[in-house]
């Protein structure tokens, strides 16, 4: 341990011992004519959370810092004097013995004659009670040299009393706690209340965001109403929500220790006020704020769009947006459209090849910049049949953004008004209005005028149209907006829409979170379940139950369901009791501790009511559990009482830190098959419409539905006609981590952390329907490359340090459903197998100084093996059989 750090712990033992002795100090103050010498030493540390071989970076600094009184009045109000001289600084060279340099342990740095001179140029304090009440200097030159002199003010700023009070220093301002013994205070910032100056920003959803947990406190010794030394300690870690291994740890240190007060100092300045003797000082003494400015570091070495234009011609890349390195060229060309203009960006969106045109228009969405939007206005004709497919690619990267803006939502709006588009883009342009919608309100943004007609344009055409179809898209929008505001009228829908209208309302509100399900809602969904005034599909009435038992439920709800199942069709019965059965098993659900009580009566436990017979099934379980991250694996299966497949819904689900995601939701609808196979339909249901299809939601975001047919003439020219290649689903690369966050060290320095994950997509589906032998396949292949890139930077006038952690994944996901429904009962396999995972991580320590920079890199990589996961019993005695026989063909 150094003697500094000795000294901190040596002062919190005397500050246990006297902390007893509660009470107030001597009002603070210096005396006139004297000057105080006290020697200022700071530490700053930037290291890795994870025990690596790779050491942090670390700068210390030293001087000697002037104090003298130039005047004061009766009220205990002061104006001091700040000078800062002989500064050195120094940093750690552990790396350069990484790199077989031999040096000494500390290495000094070279400060600039420019730095130098602005350091030493004194700032004046006015002082009241231990309060900074103003700063006062020259406010020209760089804002880190400035900042560093306000960090060295703010050791003053304390109060000589215990108690809790609101401070504006360096940080924010902040609330602040006061603990005063005998000549002794301890003073605890609360940092994570500091407001300061709007700067950065950060993605909408929590999970891709970051952790940040900071600590500070200071120590005072007081002799008499003298300062005789501080320490200020604090320390940061910060780490992306989803992997805090690959964190940061900052950590800060000062020290200001009194080493004379006889030596003798200027004479008071004359003036009856404060403003008269600072005239007297400066010929303009000008305000200098407590708190210290953000800046950004200005990237002197980053490529730019204009350079990579003039090389375009020549490049013929094939871009696979599942593979990673397509995902660190999609981070490259966010940095660049940032900082690019207008023309630029248009003239590439112009002149890239065709098959790379998505990809930039992906880019360009997710930087966001001014120019990068108008240059996509202009690119894009909502008009042009031709440019179909980018217009697509463009509405779901909007749709996808972690952080969307006003200007984004106003450039869909303006595309969507008043043009004959292609139904496609109609249809993904209105679901899309209700995500970016639904972002914006979470982002404290809902008063937006965009908002309020984004709103507006999406109810009042669902109250214009009587087109169930249509309909169907407007309730998909409102899901996506998930606005509380929203539900009486999905209620209406629910409750009052045609089949396929009322499924698509309750989905929706299955959406929400339970402080949205009031007692009208689950009123409504009683009346949807129990049927109190009409009939509805079974698939509304099974969401609708699931709504009561997922959302607090009643002991009544619970027995009235459990009765119901009684008079259900077997395969609804069972499906329910499925549910039932798995959330008894999950410790979290909200309706085990009710279920277990009421299953002890044995009027309802029992084999009647809870053995019944069918092939529906409802299965939930972990997939991975790692120290940050629950991932979860549900699969829900509905069959016809003839064993016809009449609903899945596979879904990965999210879990961090108290939020959720859901990652990806795949469901996959048939109806009317019956009719096709000569069955007839079971008694008192109306015969459906021929039809499959699909509905997908990834990263909290409801994709428009797609058709794989719609009656039998459109199911034979498929069969007939089928080329065996699957549908795209979502093919592109989706900016899922956008976070900048300026930490202010209480010495004046600054810390940026940046976060930015991306992930590149490709997700086909497929249905193979085999009408003569009366088999079906269908496959949902998902392939994706992930980059996640964290870095925190400090930077000082002399010296810039970064950390930075690039981690990397490439994932395959397949999901395969194979039935036979020649014979009774329907056999069905369904198969979910992961790949083998490659990963990989690269930690970079920078230094950069004057008279050296250096740069270290170590990294770390492996596989984790590929696996099939095991669903349920039943489903695995099936998959035996089928491919037994498919092996013996």
């Amino acid at each position: 341990m150094n003697s500094q750090a000795a000294s901190g712990h040596i002062w919190l033992i005397f500050f246990f011992f006297t902390s007893s002795a509660k009470g107030n100090l001597e009002t603070p103050s210096f005396q006139p004519g004297i000057l105080y010498q006290y020697r200022y030493s700071l530490e700053v540390q930037l290291d890795y959370v994870s025990r690596l071989s790779l050491q942090g970076s670390r700068m210390r600094a030293e001087a000697l810092v002037q104090v003298h009184l130039l005047w004061r009045n009766h009220a205990g109000e002061q104006l001091l004097q700040i000078q800062i001289q002989d500064l050195k600084v120094y940093r750690d060279s552990k790396h350069e013995k990484i790199q077989n340099v031999t040096r000494d342990p500390s290495t000094e740095v070279v400060l600039g004659k420019e730095d130098t001179a602005e350091l030493q140029l004194p700032v004046f304090l006015h002082w009241n009670n231990g309060k900074v009440e103003g700063i006062y200097g020259d406010k020209g030159g760089r804002s880190q040299t400035l900042n560093l002199k306000q960090g060295l003010i703010s050791l003053l700023h304390f109060q000589p009393h215990s108690g809790t009070a609101t401070e504006e220093d360096v940080s924010g301002s902040c609330q602040v706690t006061y603990v005063v013994s005998e000549d002794f205070i301890v003073k605890t910032k609360d940092l994570q209340s500091c407001t300061r100056p709007k700067f950065g920003f950060t993605s909408v959803n929590k999970i891709f965001g970051v952790l940040w947990q900071p600590t500070s406190k200071s120590f005072y010794s007081v002799q008499g109403s003298l300062i005789q030394s501080v320490l200020s300690e604090e320390s940061h870690v910060v780490s992306p929500t989803l992997k805090s291994s690959i964190g940061t740890k900052i950590m800060s240190r000062q020290q200001l220790e009194l080493v004379s007060s006889s030596m003798p100092g200027p004479a008071e300045t004359p003036g009856q006020s404060l403003q008269e003797a600072l005239a007297g000082i400066l010929e303009k003494h000008q305000p200098i704020s407590t708190i210290s400015e953000p800046f950004k570091r200005t990237c002197m070495q980053c490529p730019s769009l204009k350079t990579y234009l003039r090389t375009l011609g020549n490049r013929r890349v094939k871009m696979d947006v599942s593979k990673v390195s397509t995902t660190w060229q999609f981070h490259r060309f966010i940095q660049m459209l940032r900082s690019a203009k207008k023309r630029d960006v248009l003239q590439l969106l112009r002149k890239a090849p065709e098959k790379m045109v998505t990809f930039f228009i992906d880019a360009a969405v997710a930087a966001q910049s001014t120019a990068s939007l108008a240059a996509l206005s202009e690119f894009l004709d909502f008009s042009n049949k031709g440019q179909v497919p980018l217009l697509e690619q463009f509405l779901y990267a909007a749709a996808f953004s972690p952080r969307p803006s006003k200007e984004l939502l106003r450039l869909v709006l303006d595309k969507l008004n008043g043009k004959e588009l292609d139904p496609a883009i109609w249809e993904t342009g209105i679901i899309v209005i209700g995500s970016l919608v639904g972002k914006l309100c979470r982002m404290k943004l809902c008063g937006l005028q965009e908002v309020g007609l984004g709103m507006e344009t999406v109810l009042r055409r669902l109250r214009d149209t009587k087109e169930n179809s249509e309909i169907i898209i407007y309730l998909l929008s409102l899901q996506n907006a998930l606005l509380p505001e929203t539900i009486p009228t999905l209620l209406h829908y629910a409750e009052e829409g045609s089949a396929g209208v009322s499924g698509t309302a309750v989905s929706a509100l299955q959406r929400f979170s339970s402080q949205h399900i009031t007692g009208e809602v689950k009123k409504a969904m009683r009346r949807i379940f129990h049927q109190k005034s009409r009939n509805y599909e079974k698939t509304s009435r099974l969401a609708a139950a699931e709504i009561l038992l997922d959302n607090e439920p009643l002991p009544m709800d619970l027995t009235n369901i459990l009765l119901a199942t009684r008079d259900l069709e077997a395969e609804m019965s069972k499906f329910l009791l499925s549910k039932i059965q798995t959330s008894l098993h999950s410790h979290h659900h909200p309706a085990r501790k009710a279920m277990k009580e009421i299953l002890k009566d044995p009027q309802i436990n029992n084999y009647n009511y809870l053995s019944k017979a069918g092939s529906s099934s409802s299965f939930s379980g972990p997939l991975a559990v790692t120290d940050d991250m629950l991932s979860t694996f549900s699969l829900e299966l509905l069959f016809t009482e003839s064993g016809l497949l009449r609903k899945s819904v596979s879904g990965f689900m999210l879990r961090s830190h108290g939020h959720q995601l859901q990652a990806a939701q795949v469901s996959i609808e048939a109806q009317g098959l019956e009719s096709v196979l000569g069955e007839s339909n079971p008694e008192g249901e109306e015969e459906q419409e021929l039809m499959a299809g699909m509905s997908a939601i990834f990263f909290d975001v409801q994709l428009r539905p797609i058709v794989f047919f719609q009656g039998y003439t459109d199911l034979m020219t498929k069969v007939l006609l089928s080329s065996g290649e699957p549908t795209s689903v979502v093919k592109g690369t989706v900016l899922l981590m956008d976070h900048e966050q300026a930490i202010p060290l209480q010495s004046g320095l600054q810390t940026v952390v940046k976060l930015q994950g991306a992930l590149g997509l490709d997700i086909s589906a497929n249905i193979d329907m085999n009408l003569w032998e009366q088999e079906s396949r269908t496959s949902v292949k998902t392939r994706g490359g992930l980059a996640i890139d964290f870095t925190a930077e400090i930077d000082a006038p002399f010296f810039q340090a970064s950390v930075k952690s690039q981690t990397e994944a490439e994932a395959s996901i397949n999901f395969d459903t194979a039935v036979r429904f020649s014979g009774n009962p329907v056999l069905m396999c369904l198969q979910l197998r992961e790949e083998q995972l490659p990963y990989r991580e690269i930690f970079t320590i920078s230094e950069s100084s004057l008279n050296q920079s250096i740069t270290v890199r170590k990294g770390r990589w492996g596989t984790i093996a590929g696996r099939e996961l095991s669903l349920h019993r039943a489903n695995s005695e099936m998959c035996k059989i089928l491919l037994t026989e498919a092996k013996e063909q």
